[in-house]
C-alpha cells in the first residue's frame, strides 16, 4: 500500500541520513573553528516578525492562526529569525556577534518546478563587524565550508545588490517600472527585460547597458569592462567589488570568487555585496547570502551584518556528482 507525502517533501533513508549528518558535522566544525557559535530559533515565528524583516515572509510563508488568534508563520529562511534573536537577546552585548546554524526551513512554493517546501540550511551570520572586513570574513568562511564539503568545482558569484536599483534610478525610471525591470533581471528573462525597459521609457543605450551588464561575469578584469559603460551607479558598484577583491588578497590555489554583474537575490533586505554559490556538477544554486546592513534597524538595533546559507540537500547532491565525475576521470 502506498501512503503519499506532500509534493515538495521527501523521506530520507539511513544511508543518505548518515551522509547528511557527516556533512552537517563538517560544516559546523568549520563554523565553530572560526568562532561562530551555534544557535537555534523556533520553527514558528509571529508573522509580523517575518514580514517586518522583509524576507520571504510576505509571500512564501506557511501561515495559520494559533488557539489565541495570533497569526503565526513557519520560518522560510534563518536570517530574519537570527536578526530578531540578536536584537532581543544581544541588545546590550558588545559586537560583533558570530552565529551559525543548521536548521529546517519551509516555503510555500510550486513543487511542480522542482522546488522543495521543506529543506535544510546551514549558514553563518556576522552581525556588528565593520562592513568591509565582515564581507571578506563571510566569503572566507564560505570558501572554507565548500572546501570541507569537498566541492572543488563550486564557485562563489559576487555581485552588488544596489547596482540595478541605483542604475535604474539614474536612468530616471519610475518606481513601479523599476520594480518590473528588477523582476525580469532576477528571473534572467532577457527578452522580457528588453521589453520592460522599452515600456518603461529607457532609451536604446540604457537598455543595451542593462542587457550587457546582466551577462557580464568573470575575474577581476570584468570590473574595468563594467566601468566602460560610463554610468555612475556601475562605477560605484565596480569600486565596491574591487575593494573586496583587494581585501581578499591571495590564497593558495586561488579564490573561488567570480564577479557577476547579473547577480540578483530575491530577498529584499540585501544591500551592497551579494553572494551566490553554484557548482557546474549540478543544475541548482547551492546557496547564497550577502550584506544586510539595514535589517537590524528594523528590529531597533543599528548593526552592520552579513551572512550566507547553504542548501544541505543540494550540497550533498553536488558532493555525489563531483565524486562520480572524479571516479570516471581516473
Amino acid at each position: 500500500m502506498i501512503h503519499p507525502i506532500p509534493p515538495g517533501t521527501r523521506d530520507v533513508l539511513p544511508d543518505e541520513m548518515r551522509e547528511l549528518r557527516k556533512l552537517q558535522a563538517d560544516l559546523l566544525s568549520v563554523f565553530e573553528e572560526r568562532g561562530y557559535g551555534e544557535v537555534a530559533t523556533p520553527a514558528l515565528e509571529y508573522d509580523e516578525v517575518l514580514t517586518r524583516g522583509g524576507g520571504r515572509g510576505d509571500h512564501a510563508a506557511y501561515r495559520f492562526f494559533d488557539e489565541s488568534g495570533e497569526l503565526l508563520a513557519l520560518r522560510s529562511e534563518m536570517t530574519v529569525p537570527i536578526a530578531r534573536l540578536v536584537a532581543t537577546r544581544y541588545e546590550q552585548a558588545e559586537p560583533p556577534h558570530r552565529l551559525c546554524y543548521v536548521a529546517g526551513a519551509y516555503r510555500a512554493v510550486s513543487p511542480q518546478r522542482g522546488e522543495m517546501r521543506e529543506f535544510l540550511q546551514a549558514g553563518v551570520e556576522l552581525i556588528g563587524a565593520p562592513a568591509a572586513a565582515g564581507t571578506v570574513e563571510v566569503i572566507e568562511v564560505l570558501e572554507a565550508a565548500l572546501d570541507a564539503a569537498g566541492l572543488g568545482s563550486a564557485v562563489i558569484g559576487l555581485g552588488d545588490a544596489d547596482l540595478y536599483r541605483d542604475l535604474l534610478g539614474e536612468f530616471g525610471l519610475e518606481a513601479e517600472a523599476r520594480d518590473a525591470v528588477l523582476a525580469r533581471l532576477a528571473a534572467h528573462d532577457l527578452v522580457g527585460l528588453e521589453a520592460e525597459l522599452t515600456a518603461a521609457g529607457a532609451d536604446e543605450a540604457q537598455a543595451a547597458t542593462c542587457l550587457a551588464l546582466s551577462q557580464l561575469r568573470g575575474g577581476p578584469e570584468v570590473l574595468e569592462r563594467a566601468r566602460e559603460h560610463g554610468a555612475a551607479a556601475v562605477s560605484r558598484a565596480a569600486d565596491r567589488l574591487e575593494d573586496i577583491n583587494a581585501a581578499l588578497g591571495s590564497r593558495p590555489g586561488g579564490h573561488r570568487v567570480q564577479f557577476d554583474f547579473g547577480l540578483m537575490r530575491d530577498l529584499g533586505y540585501y544591500n551592497g555585496a551579494i553572494l551566490e554559490v553554484y557548482d557546474p556538477a549540478v543544475g541548482h544554486v547551492l546557496g547564497g547570502g550577502g550584506r544586510y546592513d539595514g535589517l537590524m534597524k528594523r528590529f531597533g538595533l543599528d548593526r552592520s551584518a552579513a551572512g550566507f546559507a547553504l542548501y544541505l540537500e543540494r550540497v550533498h547532491t553536488a558532493q555525489i556528482e563531483e565524486r562520480r565525475r572524479g571516479e570516471e576521470g581516473r
